[in-house]
């Protein structure tokens, strides 16, 4: 079974967020929009399925009429250990413009290195890794 991926329903920012996801993690991103779908509840260009795929791997499309965008609350997306301590510190960094540290990314007094932050499209991320 493959692990699941998030699929975020956005207040329009889909390919904005979808691009900065891409340009932070790296990986391959595939846009479609509302018209190459045929959808008719929202502007043409607006994203009907969006995918990143890559390290991190994600899902996303533009709220049409009727959808309640993401709101979240209790949720964090975790990047613990998925790549090197600095990559992981390189994604932390590009996740904080814009956005707002919650904990920094430091070593805490149990060895291991983590932190956390909600990036400027209101995704909270903890980020971490073990000593190596």
């Amino acid at each position: 079974m493959k692990a699941p991926k998030p699929y975020l329903v956005l207040p329009g920012t889909a390919r904005e967020a979808l691009t900065f996801y891409a340009e932070t993690f790296g990986g391959t991103l595939e846009l479609h929009t509302y018209a190459e779908f045929e959808r008719t509840d929202g502007p043409p260009e607006a994203i009907a399925h969006g995918i990143l795929d890559g390290p991190v791997a994600l899902y996303a499309s533009d709220a049409g009429e009727g959808e309640a965008p993401l709101r979240t609350e209790g949720l964090m997306f975790s990047i613990l250990g998925a790549a090197d301590p600095a990559r992981l510190h390189a994604w932390f960094d590009a996740l904080v413009d814009g956005g707002r540290v919650i904990d920094p990314l430091e070593e805490r007094e149990w060895g291991a290195s983590d932190g956390q932050v909600i990036d400027r499209y209101g995704l909270h991320w903890l980020i971490g890794y073990e000593p190596t």
